[in-house]
C-alpha cells in the first residue's frame, strides 16, 4: 500500500484542511465564551453594546474565512461550518435583543424562541460532533481551559504616597512627561466597581491596594505616552473580570491580573504585562507583551508583535501551577503552514530587566514618565 509521503499533493491538502478545522474550532470557543461572558459587563457606556458589535463583526469575518478556504474544505464540513456560524449569528442577535429595550407591542412570530435555540443547539452540536470526531488528529488543537489567577503588585516600599481624590472615572488632564516632571496620580475609585481610564498624554497612574473592590472590569482607551500599573488591586484576589486596551499609543500598560479575557484593539508601540485566562489583540503594531496566559493567545490584524514571558515580579506563587502558553500564538490572519511573521518570540537579550521592572518601572522622586518610557525601549518624543 502506497505511503502519504507518496501523495504530497493530498498530504498537504489534507494538511491545510485540518488545520483550517483546528483554527474554526477554536473561533467558534473563542466567540461563545466572549458571548456567555457579556453577563458580567456592565450596561453602562455601552459596553455591552460594543462588545456585541465586535462579537459579530468576529463572526462575519469567521464567515468570510470559511469562504476563502472553500477550495481546500470538503462540501460536508462546509455545511458543518455554515451551520456553526448561523447558530452564532441567530446566538448573537437574541443576546442583542435582550439586552435592548423591551417595545411596548410586538407582533408573535411563527417560530419559537425555544425552537430558535433548539436548532442553533443543533447547529452548535454538529460543530462540536466533528470537533470529537476529529480533534485527536487536529495537530495544534487545544481545549478551552481555566485557572485561578491573582496578582503580584509592585513591592510596598516602592509605591507613592497617599492616593489623590479621584472619582469613578479618570479622564483627561494632560502633563509633561519629560524626567522626573510629572507627578503619580494614585485614583482611589472609591465610589466604583470598575476602572476607567481615557484620553490622557504623559502621566503615570498607579491604582492603590484600595481600589480591589472596582475590578468588575477595566476600560482604558486613547493613551499616549503614559505609564500605568493596574497590578496592585488584584493582588489580594481581586482580578478584573474583564480588561479592554483601545487607542493606546508609545505607552506602558501594567496590567495586573485578568479572570477573564484581556481585549486589545488598536494599541501601537507600546509595552503590555498581563496575566489574564485569555489574551486577543486585534489591529495593533509594534508591541512588546510580557504575558502569562492559560489559554492560547489569538491575535489578528497585527504586525510586529513580540512576546515574552511575565516577569517574576509580578507573578504569584498560584502563577507557579498556569501553564502558561504565552509563546503559542495563534494568528486568524494567518492559516499557512508556514509560521507568522506577524509575531516573533522577544529575545532574551532584550527584555527588560527584572532590576528595571522593581526600580524604575514605578516611579518616584526624580523619575518621570519619560524615564520610565525610555527605560523599557519607549521613544518618548
Amino acid at each position: 500500500m502506497a505511503q502519504p509521503q507518496d501523495f504530497p499533493e493530498l498530504t498537504r491538502e489534507i494538511t491545510n484542511s485540518e488545520k483550517f478545522f483546528s483554527f474554526f474550532q477554536r473561533a467558534i470557543t473563542d466567540l461563545n465564551e466572549q458571548m456567555d461572558s457579556l453577563q458580567s459587563r456592565g450596561a453602562s457606556g455601552g459596553e455591552r453594546a460594543d462588545a456585541i458589535d465586535h462579537i459579530q463583526a468576529g463572526i462575519a469575518r469567521l464567515s468570510d474565512a470559511v469562504k476563502d478556504a472553500s477550495s481546500i474544505i470538503p462540501a460536508y464540513d462546509q455545511r458543518t461550518y455554515g451551520d456553526a456560524i448561523k447558530a452564532l449569528s441567530s446566538k448573537s442577535q437574541e443576546l442583542k435583543s435582550s439586552f435592548a429595550p423591551r417595545p411596548k407591542f410586538a407582533f408573535k412570530s411563527g417560530i419559537s424562541l425555544t425552537q430558535k435555540k433548539n436548532a442553533s443547539a443543533i447547529s452548535l452540536n454538529d460543530a462540536a460532533l466533528l470537533a470529537e470526531q476529529r480533534r485527536k488528529g487536529v495537530p495544534g488543537y487545544v481545549s478551552g481551559s481555566s485557572a485561578g489567577s491573582s496578582m503580584a503588585t509592585t513591592p510596598a516600599h516602592l509605591r507613592s504616597p497617599a492616593p489623590e481624590s479621584v472619582d469613578e472615572e479618570v479622564h483627561g488632564d494632560s502633563h509633561d512627561a519629560d524626567s522626573g516632571s510629572a507627578r503619580i496620580r494614585q485614583p482611589s475609585f472609591s465610589q466604583s466597581t470598575s476602572v476607567k481610564i481615557d484620553n490622557h498624554e504623559g502621566v503615570h497612574i498607579i491604582l492603590p491596594p484600595s481600589a480591589g473592590h472596582a475590578t468588575s472590569s477595566g476600560t482604558l482607551s486613547n493613551l499616549r505616552r503614559c505609564v500605568v500599573d493596574m497590578s496592585s488591586p488584584t493582588s489580594a484576589g481581586h482580578p478584573f473580570a474583564g480588561l479592554t486596551l483601545k487607542d493606546i499609543t508609545n505607552s506602558l500598560i501594567i496590567c495586573g491580573h485578568v479572570s477573564g479575557a484581556a481585549h486589545l484593539t488598536n494599541v501601537r508601540d507600546s509595552v503590555i504585562v498581563v496575566a489574564s485566562r485569555q489574551f486577543r489583540m486585534h489591529e495593533s503594531s509594534g508591541c512588546d507583551v510580557y504575558l502569562l496566559c492559560s489559554g492560547r493567545p489569538i491575535i489578528e490584524d497585527c504586525r510586529n508583535v513580540r512576546f515574552a514571558p511575565l516577569p517574576e515580579l509580578y507573578m504569584t506563587e498560584d502563577d507557579q501551577n498556569v501553564k502558561s502558553q504565552w509563546s503559542e500564538i495563534d494568528d486568524f490572519k494567518w492559516l499557512r503552514s508556514e509560521p507568522s511573521p506577524n509575531w516573533s518570540v522577544l529575545a532574551e537579550e532584550e527584555r527588560v530587566d527584572q532590576k528595571l521592572w522593581r526600580e524604575v518601572a514605578p516611579g518616584g522622586p526624580g523619575i518621570g514618565v519619560g524615564d520610565v518610557l525610555r527605560a523599557v525601549g519607549l521613544h518618548t518624543s
